[in-house]
């Protein structure tokens, strides 16, 4: 089967990189944190069959790494030298490591400024970049209670950015309150959170982002490490002949044009079939029965 681009849709990511509003995210690349993970070969094909089919907006971080399998290197070893409107975003911050995630948020180590240079460095490094595109700022595990500022990480971004190895901030986990206090201190060009057809939690902060122009990248767009399960969703997708990720994929297109998604797999061909979600176009039927 011949699969071509499947949508045109765009969004100005921080107001001056064009990207397809259907991107991938690395992650399942390298089996981080847990989980199977694809060949070497596989992943590599993965890769550059997404921006054959016209993905523009690969997320990744250096932290996605596995026994000696790293998305930073893949990326690098398929891709470079990069296309010239290839986006590149990354994050740092909270997970640096694996001991990091359960600590209280002021505690953790990949907030202080000195190891969010290091991972900024370590980023461009493996990536073989002089700037990154995005930087988001993970604030914490998702769910977790937040009990530090963003205005010290963001200053650290900010003064990295005005070094030059930063074009745009974003950040990560976080809530609507500090949505409104992260626009306060730096220009903010996406937010990364949980969030998909069945987990709304985010849905005032969905339209925050829609109201300010601000991009909103869902990770777990189709559920993550748990297939999203919702109701309706089998028989809407039986009525197009798609499949239910396909379906959801769809929903979070249709929930605002500024929603961004990076599925990430590591099937070739449920690479294919994400992409191919850009061409299917809910009704208001649809719509009313996925709630």
């Amino acid at each position: 089967m011949v699969v071509v681009v499947t949508t045109t849709e765009r969004w100005e990511l921080g107001g001056d990189l064009s990207v397809a509003r259907i991107g991938y995210g690395t992650m399942k690349l390298t089996g981080w944190p847990r989980g199977e993970r694809p060949d070497r070969d596989t992943s590599l094909g993965i890769l550059r069959r997404a921006v054959e089919l016209g993905v523009n907006h690969i997320d990744t971080s250096y932290y996605y790494a596995r026994d000696g399998v790293s998305a930073n290197e893949l990326i690098r070893e398929a891709l470079h030298p990069y296309p010239d409107d290839l986006v590149i975003v990354t994050k740092v911050g909270a997970l640096v490591e694996g001991a990091d995630i359960t600590l209280p948020e002021a505690e953790k180590t990949g907030l202080t400024p000195d190891n969010l240079r290091r991972g900024v460095e370590a980023n461009l490094s493996s990536l073989g970049l002089d700037r990154m595109d995005v930087v988001n700022l993970r604030m914490g595990d998702v769910g977790a209670a937040t009990t530090a500022s963003l205005a010290g990480p963001l200053e650290t971004l900010l003064a990295l950015r005005d070094e030059g190895l930063i074009r745009h901030i974003g950040v990560s986990n976080i809530s609507a309150d500090e949505f409104a206090e992260a626009r306060k201190i730096a220009p903010i060009a996406c937010v990364q959170n949980l969030y998909n057809l069945a987990q709304r939690d985010d849905d005032p902060l969905v339209d925050a982002c829609a109201e300010a122009g601000v991009a909103y990248v869902p990770f777990f767009p189709v559920g993550g490490f748990q297939p999203v399960t919702a109701e309706h969703l089998q028989s809407v997708a039986a009525r197009h002949g798609a499949t239910t990720p396909q379906v959801a994929l769809a929903w979070l297109l249709a929930r605002s044009p500024g929603i961004l998604l990076i599925p990430g797999t590591g099937s070739l061909a449920h690479l294919e079939e994400n992409i191919a979600a850009g061409t299917l176009e809910l009704t208001a039927r649809d719509l009313a029965e996925l709630g």
